[in-house]
């Protein structure tokens, strides 16, 4: 096949380009410039998209011998995802900005530009398993379960999947993949992963929205609607914190008290007990399916919430007004604005933004 390989500069996405070369594909190395100011240096494992990245990624397709490119994705980047990211938070909604890269730049901007240009797969270094059916291609989790990032891939629809090719979903562990960049000779072997949000490389995601939705005063409540505390601006709050919150009111237990609501309308945040953090339903009308779609509007599933959260096992059912989902046992501190990625087995089976959620612990009298 003729492969486009999406190297970032760390060392999966060598690591990947180099088995996608071993395997006797033709091969092509592309660095995505997200950002038209870029840093020059990473700090440690915050950031990417630095000149210094896109550097480690062509050293790395020198060595194997592939053509490079770097392509500028800095405006699609900034409207599909940082503006995104902005939008939801001011809506009081938690995103997720990694799901909305993979779904609207690497396998959407990146994907369309390589088919037009008579590629047939995008090859990256995520952690997931693609495997043929006879009902068609499936994606699965990675062996390696602590490194599996099928969580992050959950957005990708059947069309996409018929075009990504993925050479590290069978990887045991990492170190497995450091340890051939080391024999191979890429400079990246050792190359600290990136974490955090990418356009935020200080991780200061409070004072980075700040800057970018104004901070607006307003009133901290519980449950009743009492007003126990205030804040400075309710975009720094997401259900489930417990710090930073400086109630001015004591909980009548004595107990933490934790956000479980934020309403940008009212520019308002409710706390209470950590109990009501309890959610007995999540539902949204955003979702796509991974493959082939469910062979019935209601089945058993595990859902995941968060990328490194434990699947827990519940029912599904699709209606005209989106996927709603119920958990055998309740999940906690869920926010709208999270996606559900459904799972049978290890199969991912779709997934969905959450717009609705209902509380297992109802309103005291």
């Amino acid at each position: 096949m003729r492969i486009l390989a999406a190297m970032s500069g760390g060392v999966d996405s060598a690591v990947a380009a180099a088995r996608a070369v071993d395997a006797g594909h033709d091969v092509v190395g592309v660095h995505l410039a997200l950002s038209r100011a870029g840093g020059t240096l990473r700090t440690g494992s915050r950031g990417c998209c630095t000149i210094e990245d896109a550097m480690d990624a062509r050293r790395a397709a020198d060595l194997l011998g592939i053509p490079f490119y770097v392509w500028d994705f800095s405006e699609r980047f900034r409207e599909d995802v940082i503006a995104d990211f902005v939008s939801e938070y001011q809506a009081g909604r938690t995103p997720n900005p990694c799901m909305r890269c993979n779904e609207k730049i690497k396998f959407a901007a990146l994907l369309e530009r390589a088919l037009e240009l008579g590629f047939d797969a995008v090859c990256t270094g995520h952690y997931a398993t693609l495997l043929e059916t006879p009902d068609g291609r499936e994606l699965h989790r990675a062996s390696d379960e602590a490194k599996d990032q099928s969580y992050v891939l959950g957005v990708l629809t059947a069309a996409q999947l018929a075009h990504t090719y993925f050479p590290l979903g069978s990887t045991p562990s990492k170190a497995v993949v450091r340890a051939e960049a080391a024999a191979r000779g890429l400079t990246v072997a050792q190359k600290p992963d990136s974490h955090d949000i990418c356009f935020i490389p200080d991780g200061d995601t409070r004072g980075w929205l700040a800057e970018k939705v104004g901070a607006r005063a307003g009133e901290i409540v519980d449950r009743s609607g009492a007003v126990v505390g205030s804040h400075e601006g309710a975009h720094a709050y997401t259900v489930g914190q417990r710090r930073g919150l400086s109630l001015g009111v004591p909980a009548s237990d004595g107990k933490p008290r934790f956000v479980l609501e934020v309403r940008p309308v009212s520019n308002t945040v409710v706390v209470g007990p950590k109990d009501a953090l309890a959610t007995a339903e999540i539902a949204g009308e955003r979702f796509t399916w991974a493959g082939r779609a469910p062979a019935s509007t209601a089945f058993d599933c595990h859902v995941q919430i968060r990328a490194h959260a434990d699947p827990v096992p519940a029912r599904a059912e699709v209606g005209s007004d989106g996927v709603s989902v119920v958990p055998e046992t309740p999940f906690e501190g869920v926010a709208p604005g999270q996606t559900a990625v459904l799972y049978d087995g290890t199969r991912v089976i779709g997934q969905f933004t959450i717009d609705r959620t209902v509380s297992a612990v109802p309103l005291p009298a």
